[in-house]
């Protein structure tokens, strides 16, 4: 069997699990909506038409039953895993271009958290210079206000908000060895990024992250959609898996009226700080975009990226890191490539799929 038939029937094998997932995520939705007949007719015919492929419905049936609002447009959670992620994104470079221990020596032109101590492949980087682990336990035996994270995680696994104070963590006691010793190697101990004092407001405890989609054609980066994420009452990490919520931000950089978290935690209009989050104005909306598609320039095996950008308490866009199979927020956003869905997916759909 050759590599092609196993990665048809892996794929396959993936569709039916995700379909299956978001049946139980339908099941899960209090509301009474459900797609008319015509609806799924519309759907199908819009897939079939633009790629000559056969959809399921299941992702339009659950954003309707979410959001109220019906477009053919919703990217298939199964399609774009399997297919749209592997024909837009040289796969084979992603696990070397995602560690989050490189970032900014590859990516240029915008700040980034301060970096205490790097961890790659067992081995300690204080400035760049490798050091042994008794020195790396020296650098950060008394640090404040920093994070630790694993460099190849995802979703906010692993990231946790820490000091130090004579060798001992504020980590379940635990000393700074023992820490490095749970985290294994390809970790990274990073200065907190202090935000903006209205990004502040929606949840002082996390820092919260505008999710910026873009697609790169040729010399043009687009902007599929932008929503902000928003950590809940306590909480580091503002990521939904994690019990954080999501919502649009518009074009002129204001919040829209509803949030989604995990699927039930639905039309949420105020943070848990209280701030309405209707027409809520975020700082420096303009200046993230720009950076982010000068970044995208950066990146030429990659047509579909996902940036995580804060901002900082002087109004500048910080890099908190980027995602080459970044999760979509369709009920947050709508579909998830809006008015470029038909570009997009006709441009990237005739390609080798690298996944």
């Amino acid at each position: 069997m050759n590599k092609d038939s196993f990665r048809l029937i892996a794929n396959y094998r993936t569709k039916r699990r995700l379909v299956s997932r978001t049946k139980k995520n339908i099941s899960q939705l209090s509301s009474a909506r459900s797609l008319s007949s015509g609806q799924k007719s519309e759907a199908r015919r819009f897939y079939k038409e633009l790629l000559n492929i056969d959809i399921p419905t299941e992702w339009h049936e659950y954003f309707y039953k979410r959001t109220g609002i019906f477009s053919p447009k919703y990217i298939p959670t199964s399609l774009y895993y399997t297919d749209i992620i592997g024909k837009a994104n040289q796969m084979q470079f992603e696990r070397a271009y995602s560690d989050k221990n490189i970032t900014e020596k590859l990516l240029t032109g915008i700040r980034q958290p301060k970096t205490v101590l790097r961890n790659m492949n067992g081995y300690f980087y204080v400035n760049d210079q490798a050091v042994d682990r008794p020195l790396a336990e020296q650098v950060c035996r008394n640090i404040d206000d920093v994070i630790i994270k694993p460099t190849f995680q995802s979703h906010g696994d692993g990231v946790r908000k820490f000091y130090v104070k004579d060798g001992v963590t504020s980590i379940d006691g635990k000393t700074i060895g023992e820490l490095f010793d749970v985290y294994g190697s390809n970790f990274v101990v990073q200065r907190v990024v202090h935000q903006h004092e209205r990004m502040s407001a929606l949840n002082p405890s996390s820092v919260n992250t505008l999710r910026i989609l873009t697609y790169r054609s040729g010399m043009e980066v687009l902007v599929l959609y932008s929503v902000i994420r928003i950590g809940r009452q306590g909480w580091d990490i503002d990521n939904e898996t994690a019990g954080g919520i999501s919502t649009k931000i518009d074009s002129n950089g204001c919040l829209c009226k509803y949030a989604y978290g995990a699927p039930g935690n639905d039309m949420i209009e105020t943070t848990d700080t209280g701030v309405v989050l209707d027409g809520y104005q975020i700082p420096s909306f303009g200046k993230a975009l720009d950076a982010v598609k000068l970044l995208h320039l950066q990146l030429p095996y990659f047509d579909l990226i996902g940036w995580d950008i804060c901002i900082d308490v002087d109004g500048e866009p910080v890099l908190i890191e980027w995602n080459v199979w970044p999760e979509l927020s369709q009920s947050a956003n709508g579909p998830a490539f809006g008015d470029y869905t038909e570009r997009v997916l006709k441009e990237i759909w005739n390609r080798k799929n690298t996944r």
